[in-house]
């Protein structure tokens, strides 16, 4: 079985929540999604890396949900979770990438 990167299930556990909570407007369906996502990567970053950077990286992919209410005000709501995955994408595989070079 193909291994998936926590940096592809991290990202996709915001686009992919947000895409349920719209689409089947039930906001806690897609706050599921979002969740199972997020214990998913968190459990990879922790095998990956240790446990501080997946506190981390789980601190930096809440406060991406958080962050991207308030962006969508002002970018519409695809763009603010496109960049928000973008941002969580990116330091994921950061902090993966420098620790599995290490």
């Amino acid at each position: 079985m193909a291994k998936i990167p926590a940096t592809a299930v991290a990202a996709s556990g915001l686009i992919g929540g947000y895409g349920v909570a719209r689409w089947t407007e039930k906001r806690p369906l897609g706050g599921v999604a979002l969740a199972a996502a997020g214990s998913l990567a968190a459990y990879e970053w922790n095998r990956q890396a240790g446990p501080r950077a997946a506190a981390g990286l789980t601190v930096a992919y809440v406060a991406a949900f958080a962050g991207s209410h308030p962006l969508a005000k002002k970018v519409g709501a695809w763009p603010a979770v496109f960049t928000v995955a973008g941002g969580v994408a990116a330091a994921s595989w950061a902090v993966t990438r420098r620790v599995a070079n290490t």
